[in-house]
């Protein structure tokens, strides 16, 4: 039977999954190519712009009481990582592994000329780029493209989630997004696709890419799924949703498959109201999900070999709003976990509170110093190649 375009156009979810799929997955089947000490990041995305504040709380600072007399959270109730710093009081797991030496905090990270609607300020974080450029790419999806230039075994990148965000779009390779590989697995096998899959007929030149890309899903799907498999988690994660995410990454790191960046969101963090409660159960739902996702990669001693790095794409302000919570702000904090670290606790000074740009945190670190970082330090990537231009590079990892 001959499959029309508009036809193939309608077969649903798999499509969708199936463009994101990078095109050199399959070079990897029935390969075992993750070497001894494959270092691995996991980005972990705030999405809505996460209350910096509220989760590294200066605990000593009267303007941070005063600005916040509802919504600051009192030193008795913070846990205590500093002198002048406690953790929010849901995240008892982040402390234990602060006070062990596995996590590192770069405090006031943003960029020049912020801006602050939810959209724009994420394409400028998931692109690299600054505040006055608009990039269709993504820093790890260069990072992709950079990486494999000339070589025959090209690192891919996955995203746990339905789209793929512009973080891991390149020009050339892309990251692929899906939410669970025995979904992904279960679909692709159907008869429907297999059968649109064998009937294809030669058509236009989008027909043609489109039938390509589902031909290249099927067969990496069976790849993804059997690698998720060979290593399953002892662990007992949460059934939320970012607890089952992380036993699906931590499944596939401890598999074969030669995937070095992993990504991974949760939100939403837009707290204009009831940021309390909000934050709280958001926090809540963060510990408990690293907590175990720590402990499985201890227990098979891979901890050495990964990072978690975090981000959400600005704070809020220093002062509550009228509605129980905080409006958009400009730099924040970023948590950096893992047993490689070099640099430990807090790696530079809190928010200077006394010197703000019109009620906002002011930045001081370039976010795009914090990639060349983990590009060059963790990835042993050329970061100047993939951001554009040369940032500092720090030495926390």
């Amino acid at each position: 039977m001959l499959i029309k375009r508009r036809d193939f156009l309608q077969i649903g979810s798999l499509a969708s999954a199936s463009l994101m799929m990078p095109k050199f997955l399959k070079a990897f089947e029935k390969r075992s190519l993750v070497p001894p000490g494959n270092k691995v990041m996991v980005v972990l995305q705030f999405s809505g712009g996460n209350d910096g504040l509220n989760t590294v709380i200066p605990t000593r600072n009267d303007i941070y009481y005063k600005s916040r007399p509802k919504l600051g959270i009192q030193r008795e109730h913070a846990l205590q990582i500093t002198d002048e710093a406690g953790l929010n009081p849901a995240l008892p797991y982040f402390k234990e592994l602060f006070d062990e030496g596995s996590v590192g905090i770069m405090n006031n990270v943003g960029y020049p000329n912020p801006d602050r609607s939810h959209f724009r300020s994420m394409d400028i974080w998931q692109s690299g780029s600054d505040s006055n450029q608009y990039v269709t790419t993504g820093w790890l999806g260069r990072y992709l493209d950079a990486q494999c230039a000339g070589c025959n075994k090209p690192t891919q990148a996955l995203e746990i989630d339905d789209v793929l965000s512009l973080a891991l779009k390149g020009e050339d390779l892309k990251g692929l997004a899906l939410r669970d590989p025995k979904k992904l697995f279960n679909t692709s096998n159907g008869k429907f696709f297999r059968e649109i899959n064998a009937s294809h007929e030669h058509e236009e030149p989008t027909a043609d890419y489109l039938y390509k890309i589902l031909s290249e899903t099927l067969s990496s799907a069976d790849y993804i799924y059997e690698q998720s498999r060979r290593h399953p988690s002892s662990q007992t994660y949460p059934a939320t949703e970012l607890g089952n995410n992380l036993k699906t990454i931590c499944s596939l790191i401890l598999s074969d498959i030669n995937t070095k960046v992993y990504y991974v969101s949760l939100g939403s963090f837009d707290t204009h109201i009831n940021q309390e409660n909000q934050q709280k159960r958001l926090f809540t739902e963060l510990n408990d999900a690293i907590s175990c996702f720590v402990k499985d990669l201890k227990n098979n001693s891979r901890f050495q070999d990964v990072t978690i790095m975090t981000f959400s794409e600005f704070g809020r302000r220093v002062a509550q709003n009228a509605s129980g919570g905080t409006d958009h702000g400009t730099a924040n904090n970023m948590f950096f976990i893992g047993g490689g670290l070099k640099e430990r606790g807090l790696l530079n000074p809190m928010a200077d509170l006394t010197d703000l740009n019109e009620g906002d945190l002011k930045y001081t670190v370039d976010f795009k110093s914090v990639y060349a970082t983990m590009l060059h330090n963790w990835l042993g990537a050329d970061d100047e190649k993939i951001l554009g231009k040369k940032y500092k590079i720090m030495d926390f990892v």
